[in-house]
């Protein structure tokens, strides 16, 4: 069996880290994960993203329970339909985890990334997702760990949103955390009937 190039390893090793050491991450290496998230394919060369990082444990802190509070309230006002969206996502935290006495939607990470771009660009959201995905690589190939948070965008219906300087006309599309990973997931099982080769015949066709 041929052992398979390293970037493919890098994919196959990637996981969603929920748990973090206490443990800075060096500049230096956030800048490289950024550059690696600007090499991402973007339509028609726009780059729209841009990078918001938070570092400080104070500021981390403070932004979780900011927006754990927001989505707490939208849950509310959503009644059973909010209930069954945020129940598996950043609320889960909240409810079902070690951090029901100090919940931290960033999962204790010591560096958070809220990527943006401007709301009236039409494809903007795949350009982030793609510069997301490049930059979680490049994390991994540092011998980081890395988890992306699509609640990240109830930082903007947060009272401290104007904390992060976003400007209009930008948006939140997710959050990255980024830290040393205290823990090993496992894959999950991935589905492989997925896959519909359109020019090949169908069957009991000659």
């Amino acid at each position: 069996m041929k052992t398979m190039p390293a970037a493919i390893q890098n994919i196959y090793a990637r996981r969603s880290v929920r748990q973090y050491q206490d443990r800075p991450v060096e500049r230096e290496l956030i800048e490289q994960i950024i550059d690696a998230g600007r090499m991402a394919p973007t339509a028609m060369i726009k780059q729209p993203w841009k990078f918001y990082v938070l570092t400080r444990r104070e500021s981390i802190r403070e932004f979780s329970k900011a927006i754990i509070k927001t989505l707490a309230k939208e849950m509310v006002h959503e009644g059973a339909v909010g209930i069954a969206k945020l129940a598996m996502g950043a609320l889960y935290n909240l409810y079902y985890s070690d951090f029901l006495k100090a919940p931290d939607i960033f999962y204790g990470a010591p560096v958070v990334i809220f990527i943006t771009a401007p709301k009236d660009e039409p494809w903007a959201c795949y350009d982030t997702c793609m510069c997301a995905q490049n930059m979680m690589l490049a994390a991994k190939a540092l011998g980081l760990d890395s988890c992306p948070l699509g609640a990240g965008k109830a930082v903007e219906h947060t009272p401290i949103f104007y904390k992060l300087r976003i400007p209009y006309p930008e948006q939140v599309f997710l959050a990255l955390i980024i830290g040393y990973g205290d823990e090993t997931p496992k894959a999950h099982k991935r589905i492989k009937d997925n896959v519909v080769y359109v020019d090949d015949p169908e069957p009991g066709c000659n």
